[in-house]
């Protein structure tokens, strides 16, 4: 009898995936600027090759990021703005990122010029199993250290988790949960079309995790126009999984998000109530009860109904009150509570301000007579942040109709770079010496942010902040920027429509997400969607439309 053992086949094992791409991947999405940089020089000393192959007809990368370059230092030049140095640095700083772009798109490129379809295909899949694995881990450190199985009820600590539990959840690129959630809203389809259900279940069940609000109704919405549209029969049960897992995650997991949705609908609508309602309202001369009032009166009915039952149970016409054996009481017969419950409000989250809303309100208070918004002593409910920077951006080029078409230029206006150029720590660190801040910028799209996120944590979430590419496009370059965006972004990968199959779900999906942050200066979750899309217009440009769909 003989016996045969597996043996490894390192030549296997190395032509399995593009570990260069692998590693560029796991590097470059990093959070990190300081990882970031040192993976496209890595890269480019692994695979040298600086032809990126732009031109008018048939680029073979998006033509937008020369165009939107080029806008830029067109702006610079035509709006002659008194710019000093501070200035140049946060320009050259915009450049530089667009150059990122570039450098990193060209290496995504060439990956899969230079390698088989089934090989970038598992590189992708190994990516997303480091990603879950990482994710799970993040869950699993939250479950040791609360000691909850299920910390998105877990109302300790000051609700440092609870409701929040999702934004821990960072995965392999240690960036935002949305980050991460958005990576797997990408996998779920993609999987989805690949036919590897473990995956696309892994990917929901991550996704979930993060808490995503905004994504999952997003995908929520891409998955019914799959399942409606194009879509076999074992899709479409892989689809009503997902949605299952949705419903389970709402329900019996997190609940508390039902509420925050709704709540979130009524400050869209502008019915929120202010921070401050009254506990009661029923005293005798119709005024709201102070607090020690409202606590007198709740004990009075928790009395008032504890005697009527004892009354009730023992067939007496009169009250009585006796107090439960196990309730502590003080020597004079007092009753008191021994331990504070944490299911109560003033137990819930901390209502003192942190470091960071400590240096916002400082910020607030040299700025006061720019900040209209902000400024206000006392919040006021109304729209969302998100829908007040849209208006901002259209008025402030309705009132200065020169800048329409190059817009206000790169840093000014609305962009990671403006904020992160505040030197508030917004969105990473900065030359505290070379801080730039834009009157322009100051009084919008800064003030409605401060306005939300110098006050409670409530308010902190994406449809106040005024975060999105579009805004960032129209606002800094104009229509130009605008236009050369949809025709030489978007356009360059919807011109093969016929042929994508996870393509034009990836497309919708990304469209969506352009309204939530400034995703080309996150240097994130761009670079895996473009990988996405080449990858899909590579392995069907030779199959005619009539033969692909998502079945």
């Amino acid at each position: 009898m003989t016996f045969s053992y597996p043996v490894f086949n390192l030549k296997k094992a190395v032509s399995y995936v593009d570990w260069k791409l692998l590693l560029f991947l796991m590097l470059f999405l990093n959070v990190k600027l300081a990882v970031k940089i040192p993976a496209i020089i890595l890269i480019y000393l692994l695979r040298f090759n600086f032809r990126f192959g732009f031109s008018f007809k048939n680029s073979r990368l998006p033509l937008f990021y020369i165009l939107i370059i080029g806008i830029g230092f067109l702006a610079l030049i035509i709006n002659r703005n008194d710019y000093g140095y501070n200035y140049l640095v946060v320009f050259l700083t915009g450049i530089g990122f667009w150059l990122l772009c570039i450098l990193a798109v060209h290496q995504v490129k060439l990956a899969v010029e230079q390698n088989d379809t089934h090989v970038i295909h598992n590189t992708i899949l190994v990516f997303f199993v480091l990603n879950a694995t990482f994710s799970f881990y993040n869950i699993a450190q939250i479950i040791w250290e609360t000691g909850a199985f299920n910390p998105y009820r877990y109302q300790g600590q000051y609700q440092k988790y609870f409701i929040g539990t999702g934004d821990y959840i960072h995965g392999i690129t240690f960036d935002t949960s949305t980050t991460n959630a958005v990576l797997n809203a990408f996998g779920v389809t993609y999987f989805l079309t690949r036919k590897k259900p473990l995956m696309v279940l892994t990917c929901m069940a991550i996704l979930l995790l993060t808490g995503s609000n905004f994504i999952n109704i997003m995908l929520l919405c891409i998955l019914a126009f799959l399942f409606i549209f194009n879509s076999s029969k074992d899709q479409k049960s892989l689809i009503v999984v997902c949605l299952m897992f949705l419903v389970v995650f709402m329900v019996k997991i997190s609940p508390q998000n039902n509420k925050y949705i709704v709540e979130t609908f009524k400050h869209l609508r502008g019915s929120r109530q202010g921070d401050n309602a009254p506990l009661f309202t029923n005293s005798p001369a119709g005024a709201p009860l102070g607090i020690e009032e409202a606590r007198q009166k709740i004990a009075q009915h928790y009395l008032d109904s504890l005697g009527t039952a004892i009354a009730l149970r023992e067939k007496t016409s009169t009250p009585v009150i006796r107090i439960p054996l196990n309730l502590p009481a003080t020597q004079t017969g007092r009753v008191f509570i021994t331990k504070p419950d944490i299911n109560t409000p003033p137990y819930q989250t901390r209502t003192d301000t942190d470091a960071g809303q400590r240096r916002l309100i400082t910020f607030i208070n040299v700025h006061k007579a720019d900040l209209h918004i902000s400024g206000e002593e006392k919040f006021k409910p109304g729209l969302p942040g998100k829908v007040i920077s849209l208006s901002q951006t259209a008025l402030f080029l309705k009132q200065h109709p020169a800048k329409i078409a190059l817009g206000d230029g790169v840093g000014n206006f609305s962009s990671k770079l403006a904020f992160r150029a505040t030197g508030l720590g917004f969105a990473g660190g900065y030359l505290l010496n070379r801080v730039y801040i834009n009157k322009d910028f100051l009084v919008n799209h800064l003030d409605v942010y401060l306005n939300f996120f110098s006050r409670r944590i409530g308010l902190h979430s994406l449809v106040n902040s005024p975060n999105s590419v579009y805004n960032q496009l129209l606002a800094e370059y104009g229509l130009l920027g605008l236009l050369a965006f949809i025709i030489c972004y978007l356009g360059f990968f919807a011109r093969h429509f016929k042929k994508l199959t996870y393509g034009i779900p990836l497309l919708l999906m990304i469209m969506a997400v352009f309204f939530i942050d400034y995703w080309f200066e996150q240097l994130s979750i761009l670079v895996f969607f473009e990988l996405m899309l080449l990858l899909n217009i590579k392995e069907t440009a030779h199959l005619k439309p009539a033969h692909y769909g998502l079945k």
